[in-house]
């Protein structure tokens, strides 16, 4: 049996409850199998300064995933050309892993402007996409093409960026966070300034 597996690419900087919430429901609910945190080098829409170092994102979202058998963490991207582009990253995996059924996840926010996307058709004909809805971007479910289905999970009005702005004010954000991720960017002040 083919496995389904959810592919959750972003830049995770840094992964917070919001992430692992809906990673959490998509397992649960949505019939995935398995999920991915795809680790992004690069976002072509996203400045590259705002980055945190590459194996420090990487490194805290193996800590948030690690208690959750169906949660893996993926450098698959790492190893690609830059930027990284979907439609490209899921090709490859398609390529290596031919047991799988991916599902792409993305929020609806990403959703209204997909149009902006590199070879956006091509993303849609070749992959199932779940939709996660995000607060301000309603989706109209009857006009979603084949493949692309909405899911209803809760909304997390979290982003990464308040993370980071509330760490570098010194914020005790710890229930925002996984708690090891919390401890390693806390106690190890690992966290850019």
């Amino acid at each position: 049996m083919r496995l389904k597996t959810g592919i959750f690419s972003g830049s995770f900087n840094p992964i917070h409850i919001g992430h692992l919430a809906l990673a959490n429901y998509l397992c649960e609910y949505e019939g995935l199998d398995e999920l991915w945190f795809m680790v992004t080098p690069q976002n072509p829409l996203k400045p590259q300064s705002e980055l945190w170092d590459d194996q420090l994102r990487l490194h805290l979202v193996e800590l948030a995933t690690a208690e959750y058998p169906r949660f893996h963490v993926s450098d698959f991207e790492f190893h690609l050309p830059h930027p990284s582009y979907s439609v490209h990253t899921l090709q490859e995996l398609h390529r290596t892993y031919p047991d799988r059924d991916f599902y792409f996840i993305i929020g609806s926010d990403n959703w209204a402007h997909f149009d902006r996307w590199y070879q956006p058709e091509r993303i849609i004909a070749e992959n199932h996409l779940l939709v996660y809805p995000r607060p301000g971007y309603p989706v109209d479910e009857s006009l979603l093409p084949p493949h692309v289905r909405l899911v209803h999970s809760p909304t997390f009005d979290i982003s990464s960026t308040f993370i980071r702005e509330a760490l570098r004010q010194g914020k005790d954000i710890r229930y925002f966070l996984h708690p090891a991720v919390w401890e390693e960017l806390n106690v190890t002040q690992n966290h850019p300034s």
